[in-house]
């Protein structure tokens, strides 16, 4: 079975990544940055309650520039995601997203709130603690293809109280990412947990050791990074059968860095901007006059967006960390392209699950381990589990995470795909909120 460790450890926070909130924090003066009994009642009190989206996505629709631009921003090429002439061969017929492509997607599906809702989602209750991404799950139950739109509900649906050494008092708030296709059938979950803490609690209870920094690579250690890139295979039209598959046998390795700014630029264009800003120049300053909180000035004065700090190292510094970090995002996809080279065109990544506990820094290199733990059947799927590791060039394990797919079996055919729990995003809400015994 899958390793389920993960959903009951309590893991470090990684770095602030503010989620998407409905309206600009708004908190009592004394109980701003303060993590109180209140803040938690209020939180609970709209559990289950969609959000309006304060974003616009940065895709409509599934075109065969939108899949490459995304694959190509986290070093894969695969022609199923972006040849339709290779995908048209495949079982699936045309081109078809890779998975995690609707971090890019996601038209609002939430109804206009009335007056009652407006107030209940009013601000944020945790305004002014530090947030922290600490574990993302995925659940894929059919493919995004070629000319397809998305829909996207965003409701929270876990709030836990729960102690850690890093933050002293936490909150842990899941959020629930719901996408539709356009004929409105479920497509994937997508449930992150954030870690909310007052931060000073986490300055006094923190890790007093200094941070490390990347340091100039050898040769011959740059050499090795790059014969693993020779060395990469994809899967791709050959079928991976479920009976050949043995327990212990290891995905091939994939090594991603060292990372650079460039690599964070070329994953923004698949990728765009999941926070601000969502354009340049006017469209940046109708953002920044809505949500003034989310531009810092810089250090010429000059307001710029809070995600600079993934490539401007100053104020990543400013913040207290070493250097310029990537994002979660990245590492959960690079996640996903080992297991789909190694599984081959033919078989469905269903589920995967990830927790992000240390930075991952500009100039790191993060090395992809991945084996199989387990084989079963469960109805018409052939399941195989997974486990796998980002360990950087310090042997730091930086994000470990478990995976489940469906692959084709020689004596039963080929893949069918999952049955989603409703066949409705409002559905799937209930079926959540059930999920995490919440009433």
């Amino acid at each position: 079975m899958v390793n389920t460790d993960l959903a009951q450890r309590s893991p470090e926070p990684l770095g602030e990544d503010e989620p998407p909130a409905a309206e600009a924090p708004t908190a009592a003066p004394d109980e701003f940055g303060r993590l109180t009994d209140e803040a938690f009642a209020r939180a609970r009190r709209r559990l289950g309650v969609p959000q309006p989206l304060v974003r616009k996505c940065h895709n409509l629709e599934v075109t065969r520039d939108a899949t490459r631009h995304f694959a190509n921003g986290y070093g894969d090429d695969n022609p199923l995601f972006a040849d339709p002439e290779y995908a048209r061969n495949t079982r699936w017929g045309t081109v078809i997203a890779p998975p995690g492509f609707c971090y890019t997607m996601g038209e609002d599906a939430a109804p206009a709130p009335d007056a009652e809702t407006k107030a209940l989602l009013k601000g944020d209750p945790f305004a002014g603690l530090g947030s922290y991404q600490a574990v993302m799950d995925f659940e894929w139950y059919r493919p995004l293809v070629l000319g397809d739109t998305c829909k996207l509900l965003l409701t929270e649906v876990g709030v836990q109280e729960k102690p850690s050494r890093f933050g002293g008092r936490t909150a842990h708030v899941t959020r629930d990412f719901l996408y539709a296709n356009g004929a409105g059938e479920p497509h994937a979950i997508r449930r992150g947990t954030w870690i909310n803490a007052e931060r000073n609690a986490t300055k006094e209870r923190g890790d007093k050791k200094p941070q490390a920094v990347p340091e100039p690579y050898d040769p011959d250690v740059l050499a090795e990074i790059d014969a693993c890139y020779a060395a990469e295979t994809r899967r791709g039209a050959e079928p991976r059968y479920w009976e050949d598959v043995r327990v212990g046998e290891a995905l091939q390795p994939r090594v991603k860095g060292p990372l650079t700014t460039t690599d964070v630029v070329v994953w923004h264009i698949g990728w765009g901007m999941q926070l601000t800003p969502p354009g340049a120049f006017g469209i940046s300053y109708r953002t920044r006059r809505k949500a003034p909180g989310l531009y810092p000035p810089n250090h010429l004065n000059i307001p710029d967006t809070v995600q600079r700090l993934h490539w401007e190292p100053d104020r990543a510094r400013e913040l207290g960390l070493a250097t310029s970090y990537d994002y979660g995002a990245m590492r959960e996809i690079w996640l996903t392209h080992a297991i789909t080279d190694w599984m081959g065109d033919d078989a469905w990544l269903y589920l995967m699950r990830c927790e992000h506990r240390k930075f991952n820094y500009i100039g790191d290199t993060s090395w992809i381990h991945g084996q199989v733990v387990d084989k079963r059947v469960d109805g018409d799927h052939h399941l195989v589990d997974l486990e796998l590791t980002c360990t950087n060039q310090r042997g730091e394990v930086t994000t470990p995470g478990t995976g489940t797919v469906i692959l084709p079996s020689r004596d039963h055919g080929p893949v069918s795909l999952p049955t989603p729990p409703a066949d409705t995003l409002e559905g799937i809400v209930q079926s959540e909120l059930s999920r995490f015994a919440i009433s």
